[in-house]
């Protein structure tokens, strides 16, 4: 009885599966018009009041002053007479005019690298565990909040050549006082020093702030690289601060560029003609005592185009720091 050869079982080719039949979802807007309608009005009721007192009170102003700066006014009279630019070239002609851009430059530079420097050396110091640094931080920020003109009138006294804290320190060590009230280039040191201790507690507290927030896994790295304290400054700690010191060098020095209730108080612009006087001074000096307010404006022209011109560059550096 012979066998006969099995058939193979028929391949059947898989049957596609059909989409399915429900319903198709629809795929919504993360922002649909109705929520960005309401965000632009909640953003328009933030900003449209901040702007129009920005137009008001400084933008208008700003222009007012350029336009009164081409003219010749006498505050107390109601009209002024444009003369173009002759006030700009008397500024920039005049020998009393060099003499406080000198003044405002050499107030001004001194004043940001004292409170900067001075003020980063106490922040490292008083980061550190020491006894009793929490009331010499407090004694350090004190002198900030304080008035500039009840500043200006306490250290008169220090400075006051006969009886004043100066004098006595140095006639105990056998040395004559400055004259600080008579000598210009003394009277400009006396204004400097009395700034600069005002607004040291600003960059102390900035400086700290920034200390503070520093990753501390890189000082244990350089601890742990046995590096010795300058290096772990240069290569550690300064990199973590240099965003700190751009802030402070925009904001320091334009707050010492327009200083004047310690001048006013102190030295009121003298001894000597212009010997303390900067250029905030003489805007005051000009517009309100001199009654030339067409003069006053220009000088407040060139200084506002000098600080934008500063700022400008200053971010632009901060800028290309942080590309690199």
């Amino acid at each position: 009885m012979s066998a006969e050869p099995m058939s193979a079982a028929p391949v059947t080719a898989p049957v596609p599966v059909p989409p399915s039949e429900g319903p198709t979802r629809v795929r919504r807007s993360a922002n649909p018009p109705g929520n960005r309608r309401r965000d632009l009005l909640i953003a328009a009721a933030f900003l449209v009041p901040n702007l129009v007192l920005l137009a008001v009170f400084t933008y208008r102003p700003l222009l007012d002053n350029i336009r009164l700066s081409f003219t010749s006014w006498n505050i107390s009279s109601p009209t002024a007479s444009f003369i173009g630019f002759d006030n700009y070239v008397e500024w920039f002609t005049s020998d009393s005019s060099r003499q406080v851009l000198w003044n405002t430059v050499v107030f001004t530079g001194s004043a940001v690298i004292g409170t900067m420097v001075l003020g980063l050396v106490l922040a490292l110091l008083l980061d550190q565990k020491l006894f009793g640094r929490n009331a010499v931080r407090s004694l350090v920020f004190a002198p900030f909040v304080l008035a500039g003109a009840a500043v200006g009138v306490a250290f008169q006294f220090v400075f006051d050549p006969t009886f004043g804290l100066v004098q006595d320190l140095l006639a105990r060590m056998g040395i004559d006082a400055p004259q600080f009230y008579q000598d210009p280039d003394w009277a400009l040191f006396m204004v400097t020093v009395t700034y600069i201790w005002k607004n040291l507690g600003y960059t102390f507290v900035i400086y700290l702030a920034a200390l503070q927030a520093r990753r501390v896994e890189l000082d244990e790295a350089a601890e742990i690289d046995a590096a010795s304290t300058w290096t772990k400054f240069r290569q550690v700690t300064w990199p973590q601060l240099r965003p700190a010191t751009f802030f402070l060098l925009i904001t320091v020095l334009l707050n010492s560029f327009q200083v004047f209730d310690v001048i006013s108080v102190m030295t009121r612009g003298g001894p000597l003609g212009n010997g303390t006087t900067t250029m905030v001074y003489q805007i005051y000096q000009e517009t309100f005592v001199n009654q030339r307010a067409g003069y006053g404006a220009t000088v407040a022209t060139i200084m506002f185009l000098a600080l934008l011109v500063i700022t400008l560059v200053q971010v632009r550096v901060m800028e290309r720091g942080r590309e690199s």
